[in-house]
């Protein structure tokens, strides 16, 4: 489920959010995905991407899911904990906002 989420980004996919290039990579258990976004465009590719990632989430698809289909926002200590590791939590709600969530 989290892979076809992730890889159908590109059809739900808000324009006008981001106003330079950034590059999210996913690790969600076993599935690995770049996101690439942009002022008008969503690239979403398997594995890692060839440049360094903006921002790197690594997460259980369980946590994924929370996230995306309850609206779950995530506090200090589901990061604290290690439910969700990441370098720049910052740009996690930004990514959800691209996509109407």
């Amino acid at each position: 489920m989290v892979d076809a989420i992730i890889a159908g980004l590109d059809k739900i996919f808000k324009p006008g959010v981001f106003q330079k290039k950034t590059t999210y990579y996913f690790s969600v258990d076993a599935i690995k995905k770049t996101v690439t976004l942009d002022t008008d465009n969503c690239l979403v590719i398997d594995g890692k991407g060839a440049e360094e990632a903006d921002c790197v989430c690594k997460t259980s698809s369980e946590m994924f899911l929370k996230i995306w289909n309850d609206g779950y926002r995530p506090g200090i200590m589901d990061f604290m904990g290690g439910k969700i590791k990441t370098n720049s939590p910052e740009l996690l709600p930004k990514f959800l906002a691209a996509f109407g969530k």
